[in-house]
């Protein structure tokens, strides 16, 4: 057996294929092709679930993905374990795992029942007005007790064992939704050879059509003019059918956002393949087809399980061959309770009343032979853990075991208001509908506000087809003419299900004061969450404006925010997680650091040795080590992290003379010159060298951290400021492993090694750049230093670094080479005064500031930055300027400069340490430091306030060591 409310035949499920499954550790039995939720109710299961806040007994209300209540926690093993997914949505599977939520000790038996008790005091905005004072409460004893008393699923404690994948996709036209509408725009617009993407939520495409039974499209039963149009789709090239896919945001610039499940649904998947998927789309056009959901009425008592909407009804009846109970109450005011009614019917269900709240039939229920109760709504119901009878609001009461409300239709236009398009309300079908169709969007069927098949068909296609035009008459959706039953301020007339709003909280809402939709939302919760106004907004819109005497319009629609429907965690990461949640990169020597001993640190996203102990050293013996090898020998520094770009065209040096402060158009092919990049508002952005191969072509470094961003800096100005310039720019920072040797014996190490470049210093002088051949593999060679030492960069390919290394290695060997890290490197070049981006700079110095305006190139009529360097700011004589610091010891970098040894706030801040170190060259420590008017202030003794000390400073020029450059020339 599949459960005793399973009808003996019909439905799309395989019932020769049973499933086993556990819900609360009870054992059931349901068939291949449910869900969750049909299997339960298969079995008589209508409890599913603790509201919220004042956990009441909830049931089912729908049959999708609106689902407010029946939220479950499906566990498939250790890390597998998911909290707070709809049971509706929830493919059966053999073995599945299900619990309850938000219940304690059990869902017949909570003891969280006990705050419906308290119902009056838990109203609207309590929480802003209870549990203020006394102040230190709140973090100790008021939010522990309410995070405990309200809310979902518990979060898993174990790391997550699933993969996920990104994966990014363009197409011609996307459409959203594989119902009727989106079906035809699929043919439609693959029809004309257009790639298509067609996603659906729910596992089979079909929508509305799978649970007709007479319907006819064309002359055809509705299931084969199904059958045929999924088997065109199939033969197309350029179709791809997304199931178990939802659009779940419309993202800046067009991106929307695909979630996919890929192996929710299987007993037993194949490992290799991750969960979900999570799809990156742009289209030239997206096709909205998202259908619209049937809105529940607000009436005292509405929430209990075995309420729920008709049409949710229909669709289990139909998809799934179950009955939602024996004996049935249909309360709306409009036609689709005779359509659920007939249906549940004709399979032997009772139904007791058709409460319909229009004064006059109409010709559906004059034809229905339903027993109905014109003029007549619900008053109010019955029963603890399922309904068991409904008072009419004429005063019979009826015995029942499910009502079934039909409230009218919500065009479902979340992702279209996401676009930031405009939506319109529409006083006949009493919702807010899509504006005006463009050519990047348009919307077809139900979420459009159309009604009837065929002309959802018809708008379908015109909207597939790139030549189409909207249809311009339709049957629009039809409400009911009294769309939202309950105005009285009920305690027990649910508005907003998954929150526990009430008739009663938005009254209250208004009567303090509450006028905007949005912030009646915030004092209230209605519609946030999981729910952005699915089944709640529509109901709770309507309500505030009667009670404010405004029409829906102007009152507006709160914001659709995304997701639609919850998306994992682990979906969005997709692969960055553990070690490749900022993947680390490794230059291509690090191996031969490794077994050098480095320590390592992290540089942006580079792994980068600091120092190479030996023995016993800590940090400052060996980096005095080595700043005492490159000064008097030769040292051996990695230096590929440094970002390179390559550029290239007959307007290169005219695109790098506008972009950098200096100027390139003359510079001659094997010169290079250092680059200073500033920003629109005249700051410096970033430094480097940039070399001259060829009249046509540029080598460009850049800092460490700072190569993403002047690419993109060079590429917008590149495709938006200077389009006529012909330049390419290509990045070419992983090609190329760079490997410095520094120091006096620096050119006796890597002659043996270097053919067809000669190395006289007349003949490769500093600043230079050759192209040749190192340890035979072509290479580039520049002369150039951070150490203020002989310095020579060999640029190799990136695979080729290692062996290149091992060379110059074993060739330095007899002159004493030594590896260094980044800690010696940054005190060799603070030695020379040379500066850091980012330490030496925050943001807001200019070339000036740094002692760099010799960098800008004498007779450039401009340059990106240089009209703000005029600006009266910038001429300021009290701006602060790079300066040396004098100290009797190491500084503590960000340390404040003052005027006054006495320690008295309020103390003026004049500037700041940026870069602090012991200098073994100099045999005392040294510093650089920011300091308002600070050239003109060389030779004052300043102060260094410290937690337990003031430490007197002299202010120097920056140049500590080799002011004149002779150890650098050779």
């Amino acid at each position: 057996m599949t459960g005793t409310f399973r009808t003996p035949a019909g439905g799309r499920v395989d019932r020769a294929q049973t499933l086993e499954f556990r819900f609360d550790g009870r054992r059931y039995v349901g068939c291949q092709g449910d869900t969750l939720a049909s299997a339960l109710l298969a079995n008589g299961v209508h409890l599913v679930g603790r509201s919220f806040k004042y956990h009441r007994p909830r049931g089912f209300l729908s049959a999708g993905s609106e689902e407010p209540n029946a939220l479950v926690t499906i566990a498939r093993g250790r890390g597998r374990t998911t909290p707070n997914l709809r049971a509706t949505q929830l493919e059966l599977y053999d073995g599945m795992w299900a619990r309850s939520q938000n219940r304690f000790p059990s869902l017949a038996w909570d003891l969280g029942a006990v705050n419906s008790a308290a119902a009056p005091l838990l109203s609207a905005g309590f929480y802003y007005k209870t549990f203020m004072w006394p102040r230190a409460f709140w973090r100790h004893v008021y939010e522990p007790a309410i995070r405990a008393a309200a809310g979902l699923g518990r979060a898993p404690a174990e790391p997550d064992a699933d993969r996920y994948l990104h994966q990014h996709a363009h197409c011609d036209v996307l459409v959203i939704g594989a119902g009727p509408a989106g079906l035809a725009a699929a043919l439609a617009a693959s029809a004309h050879g257009e790639r298509v993407i067609l996603c659906e939520e729910t596992a089979e495409p079909g929508g509305s059509l799978l649970g007709e039974t007479g319907a006819r499209i064309d002359g055809r039963a509705a299931a084969d003019w199904l059958r045929d149009a999924l088997a065109t789709l199939a033969g197309r090239a350029d179709v791809r059918l997304l199931p178990r896919t939802t659009a779940f945001g419309w993202f800046p610039d067009g991106l929307i956002g695909l979630a996919e499940r890929v192996t929710d649904h299987l007993a037993d998947p194949d490992p290799h393949l991750p969960r979900e998927r999570l799809w990156h789309v742009r289209a030239r056009r997206v096709v909205i087809a998202a259908g619209a959901l049937q809105r529940p009425l607000v009436f005292p008592g509405n929430d209990r399980p075995g309420i729920m909407l008709a049409d949710a009804a229909r669709a289990y009846l139909h998809r799934y061959g179950v009955k939602v109970g024996t004996r049935v109450v249909l309360a709306g005011a409009d036609d689709a309770a005779y359509t659920a009614g007939a249906a549940l019917r004709d399979a032997g269900v009772v139904v007791t009343a058709v409460a319909d709240s229009r004064p006059v039939a109409s010709d559906v229920a004059r034809l229905s032979g339903l027993p109905v109760r014109l003029g007549a709504s619900i008053a109010g119901t019955r029963g603890h853990h399922r309904v068991s009878r409904a008072i009419l609001s004429n005063g019979e009461a009826v015995a029942c075991d499910a009502v079934l409300m039909c409230g009218g239709w919500t065009p479902s236009v979340h992702l279209y208001a996401q676009s930031r398009a405009r939506l319109r309300y529409d006083d006949q079908a009493q919702a807010f509908l899509p504006g005006e169709w463009t050519r990047e969007l348009r919307c077809a069927g139900a979420c459009n506000g159309t009604s009837d098949l065929g002309a959802c068909i018809a708008e379908g296609h015109a909207a597939g087809d790139a030549a189409g035009t909207r249809p311009s008459t339709r049957a629009l959706l039809t409400p009911p003419s009294q769309p939202h039953s309950a105005t009285a301020p009920s305690r027990t007339a649910f508005v907003d299900f998954q929150n526990d709003v009430t008739a009663k909280d938005l009254v209250i809402a208004t009567q303090e004061g509450f006028r905007s939709i949005e912030h009646v939302k915030r004092y209230t919760t209605t519609g946030m969450a999981t729910d952005q106004g699915k089944t709640s907004g529509m109901n709770a819109l309507a309500m505030v404006a009667g009670l404010i005497a405004r029409p829906v319009p102007s009152v507006g629609h709160t914001t659709f925010r995304m997701p639609y429907t919850p998306v994992t965690f682990g979906a969005l990461a997709g692969a960055a997680r553990g070690d490749l949640f900022e993947p680390m990169r490794r230059t291509p020597m690090h191996d031969q650091a490794v077994a050098q001993g480095a320590v390592f640190e992290n540089v942006g996203t580079w792994q980068r040795a600091r120092w190479f102990p030996r023995g016993s050293e800590d940090m400052q013996a060996a980096v005095t080590r080595e700043c005492r090898a490159v000064r008097g020998r030769v040292g051996l520094f990695d230096a590929t992290t440094l970002g390179k770009i390559e550029v290239v065209g007959p307007d290169a040096a005219e695109f790098l003379d506008r972009l950098y402060t200096g100027s390139f158009s003359r510079l001659p092919p094997g010169s290079c010159r250092y680059g200073l990049l500033l920003s629109e508002a005249g700051f410096v952005m970033d430094d480097g060298v940039v070399a001259r191969l060829a009249p046509d072509r540029f080598h460009i470094t850049t800092t460490t951290g700072g190569a993403a961003g002047v690419l993109h800096h060079m590429e917008d100005y590149r495709q938006t400021e200077f389009p006529q310039l012909r330049v390419w720019l290509t990045s070419i920072t992983e090609q190329w492993a760079v490997i410095a040797v520094q120091g006096p014996l620096a050119r006796d190490v890597i002659a043996p090694l270097v053919e067809g470049i000669d190395l006289a210093p007349e003949a490769m002088p500093h600043m230079s750049v050759r192209e040749g051949l190192v340890c035979g593999i072509p290479a580039r060679l520049f002369r150039v230093s951070f150490t203020g030492e002989r310095g020579y960069e060999i640029n190799v390919p990136a695979d080729c670094g290692p062996a290149v290394w091992d060379a110059v290695l074993a060739a330095g060997e007899p002159h004493g080479i030594t590896p260094y890290g980044t800690e010696a490197m940054h005190v060799l070049r603070a030695e020379k005064g040379y500066i850091i981006i980012g330490q030496e700079t925050d943001g807001t110095v200019i070339p000036a500031d740094l002692g760099l305006d010799w960098t800008i190139g004498r007779g450039k009529h401009d340059f990106v930055g240089k009209r703000s360097l005029a600006r009266p700011d910038m001429l300021r004589t009290d701006r602060k300027q790079l300066v040396g610091l004098r100290a009797p010891d190491v500084l503590e970098e960000g340390a404040q400069l003052v005027a006054t040894g006495t320690v008295l706030p309020p103390i003026p801040s004049l500037g700041h340490v940026t870069s602090a170190y012991w200098s073994e060259a100099l045999q005392r420590p040294i510093a650089l430091a920011l300091l308002s008017a600070g050239r003109s202030r060389i030779g004052d003794t300043l102060y260094v306030p410290m937690a337990d000390r003031t430490i007197a400073v002299r202010v120097t020029a920056p140049v500590f060591y080799d002011g004149d450059g002779s150890r650098l020339h050779g």
